[in-house]
């Protein structure tokens, strides 16, 4: 239950543990988003283990390209299996909806790279994407509420208190 004058404090030292899982720092983006990237060869092509791996489009010969891995391999795939990736600016992004490239390859990436950092829980549009991390967090406290409450979803990271309390918000209107 929330106490009368419960109010949020950006530097609670609970509330900035759970920012951990919430959101990228800023020097975490600027480092992501400042990789070197060529729009015409970079490329996201199928594989067996990881479902789509990202690679160097080299040439391309009728319905045949020719890619080269991270690792240096050398693969041939159908030119209908290559996905268009995005660029590095939409790396990690918190709403999936952003991305320029809108293909599984990409939305995969995106999610695969949140999870990795433990940022759990992103946007598609107007949905609310979690990928549980069999893991208990600490971003089920009050005062991470008190940190949504009366924001717009623009204004924090996502979250289901984000979801919950613009719906609550709605239904009050």
């Amino acid at each position: 239950m929330v106490q009368e004058g419960m109010v949020h404090d950006p530097n609670d030292p609970e509330f900035i543990s759970a920012m951990k899982f919430l959101a990228l720092p800023q020097e975490e983006k600027i480092k992501l988003r400042s990789q070197p990237f060529d729009a015409k060869k970079a490329c996201w092509i199928p594989d067996p283990k990881e479902s789509f791996i990202a690679a160097e489009i080299e040439s391309t010969k009728d319905d045949q390209v020719t890619c080269k891995t991270g690792t240096g391999e050398v693969r041939i795939v159908k030119k209908d299996d290559v996905q268009q990736m995005n660029p590095p600016k939409y790396n990690c992004s918190d709403d999936m909806a952003d991305l320029t490239y809108l293909n599984d390859a990409s939305v995969l990436a995106n999610l695969r790279d949140r999870y990795s950092r433990w940022l759990i829980y992103t946007y598609s549009g107007l949905f609310c994407v979690v990928i549980n991390p069999y893991k208990r967090l600490p971003i089920y406290t009050m005062k991470v509420v008190l940190a949504y409450r009366g924001k717009k979803r623009t204004e924090v990271a996502p979250h289901l208190y984000a979801i919950s309390d613009n719906a609550y918000s709605n239904m009050l209107r």
